[in-house]
């Protein structure tokens, strides 16, 4: 056992670990190391339309994390008071959601979208003289609403977790369901939420396929990545792979810390 798990950790991890050591090389071929430099790194970072595309995907990754992790919570206070075939119903819808292929929901996103554009511009451009178009709205709809399923089963997990019992003494002696909420509750769910949080970051920031059929005239660094790549490969793009795998290994470590018991005990 121990020594097929190396070999499938190995498969998984191996070819990153290239990745990440070919854009040390000092020279400009991407897939053999020629000597040790940061000189690709520098350039990346000083590279212009790669601060613009990593400006644009923070800006997205942010905005739709917010959106999902209050949708997402709150439809997760929703879900755990109901019962019955209701709450079967909506589990399945927030599983499949989850195990959608990303490029399904890009296309159909894409044409809702269009469709709704098509209908609602005409009367948006004659009151206002603009036109809703495909951009970073789109961009930070979609993140959020594909994210959201990730916080609705993080933070109902949380709270199927610990002792209703607090809730109920709460009610109990006088508290209001706000006041319940912000001392009892939320206090527990709090871990929850902020790795929902990380998590529907991080997805949003990563991604690609989705956000190529949606973006309009955006380019978010993915999309600038493989828009590079078609080009061919250079260090400068081992470069920034890498810096992007450490940054979501960072928040997806943080938030499986979060996500540990001990910080979801309360201090009441």
């Amino acid at each position: 056992m121990r020594l097929y798990a190396v070999a499938v950790y190995g498969f998984l991890y191996l070819p990153i670990s290239i990745i990440a050591l070919f854009s040390f090389s000092a020279g400009r071929n991407a897939s053999s190391m020629q000597g040790f430099s940061t000189e690709w790194y520098a350039r990346a970072l000083n590279n212009p339309f790669v601060m613009e595309a990593l400006w644009t995907s923070l800006k997205v990754a942010f905005f739709s994390a917010i959106l999902a992790t209050l949708a997402g919570t709150m439809a997760a206070l929703a879900l755990t008071g109901m019962k019955g075939r209701l709450r079967a119903i909506f589990d399945v819808l927030v599983q499949i959601a989850v195990m959608i292929p990303g490029i399904v929901i890009g296309i159909a996103t894409l044409i809702a979208l269009v469709t709704l554009f098509d209908l609602v511009n005409p009367w948006i451009e004659s009151l206002t003289g603009w036109r809703l178009s495909l951009g970073l709205g789109s961009l930070i709809g979609l993140h959020g609403m594909f994210t959201m399923s990730l916080v609705v089963l993080l933070v109902r997990g949380r709270l199927e977790s610990f002792d209703r019992a607090q809730i109920e003494a709460s009610n109990d002696l006088g508290a209001s369901p706000l006041g319940t909420f912000m001392q009892v509750t939320f206090p527990q769910i709090a871990p929850a939420i902020l790795a929902g949080f990380l998590l529907a970051f991080t997805f949003s920031f990563d991604d690609f396929i989705m956000a190529f059929f949606v973006a309009g005239s955006e380019t978010t660094l993915p999309i600038y990545i493989f828009s590079s790549i078609r080009r061919g490969v250079t260090p400068e793009i081992n470069a920034i792979g890498t810096m992007v795998m450490v940054a979501s290994l960072t928040l997806l470590i943080v938030a499986q810390i979060l996500l540990r018991p001990g910080h979801s005990r309360g201090k009441g």
